[in-house]
């Protein structure tokens, strides 16, 4: 007996994309429009994720450049340019075989992609690591010897010891450890860009914690970063506990 399309339609929203070459096998000789629809679909889906594992095994270039060193880990770091909290640093170490698809900047993945990933990441991963620098360090030693500092921290947070560090652009000072810096890197290698996934997310989540604490702020939307709102809630209200005072010299804050 002919399956109805409503059925067909059912096992289509069903099948894994591993599972719509055999849809398209089983269904290709069905003449019907809203079949033929489907199979077609099916078809669209698979060449996405073709181009997907494409652009993925591109990024895995310097993984396939440095092959032989045993642990090869990633490095980047999220937050350099907000008004408020600390900047935080990312190491992952993925397994050789890794087959994440879409890691990417964390920048150009949306928060649910982000989040997903970051599931991902954290359960297939080798080791991970992160490193925190508070807006008082910030302000102590600099933006930038505190990424540095953030980088450390995550290094020395992994619970292994990596062969080779792949960095985001940057050369980390005190480091012993082999380094590669790669401009823009993220968008260039798995590891890097796992680094910078994990990072985004932790500190994320954690300036939502914050805007509990300081709702006047708008952290939960803006993460720091100077937003009209944010702005505004500093000419208001002053700079709060976990605000860069070294950021704001050029802004009028009570």
């Amino acid at each position: 007996m002919t399956q109805k399309i409503a059925e067909i339609k059912t096992i289509f929203q069903g099948t894994p994309v591993c599972g719509l070459p055999e849809f398209i096998r089983i269904y290709s000789g069905d003449n019907r429009s809203g079949v033929r629809a489907m199979v077609r679909s099916a078809g669209r889906k698979l060449e996405v994720l073709k181009k997907e594992q494409e652009r993925t095994e591109r990024m895995r270039e310097y993984e396939r450049a440095f092959q032989e060193y045993a642990w090869i880990c990633g490095i980047d770091e999220v937050g350099r340019g907000p008004l408020a909290g600390p900047v935080v640093a990312g190491a992952v170490i993925l397994p050789k075989d890794c087959d994440i698809l879409y890691l990417n900047d964390s920048k150009q993945l949306s928060e649910k992609q982000r989040e997903e990933l970051y599931g991902q990441i954290m359960e297939q991963a080798e080791a991970t690591g992160l490193g925190f620098v508070s807006p008082e360090r910030i302000d102590e030693i600099n933006i930038l010897q505190a990424t540095y500092e953030a980088m450390r921290q995550a290094i020395d947070s992994l619970g292994k010891v990596p062969d080779l560090l792949l960095n985001d652009a940057v050369t980390i000072p005190q480091i012993t450890i082999r380094q590669v810096p790669i401009i823009k890197g993220d968008t260039k290698s798995i590891s890097i860009a796992a680094a910078s996934i994990i990072a985004k997310v932790a500190r994320d989540r954690l300036m939502v914690e914050y805007d509990e604490v300081f709702p006047e702020y708008g952290f939960a939307s803006n993460k720091g970063y100077g937003t009209p709102v944010h702005l505004e809630a500093l000419e208001k209200y002053g700079p709060s506990p976990i605000h860069r005072h070294s950021f704001l010299k050029n802004r009028i804050v009570d």
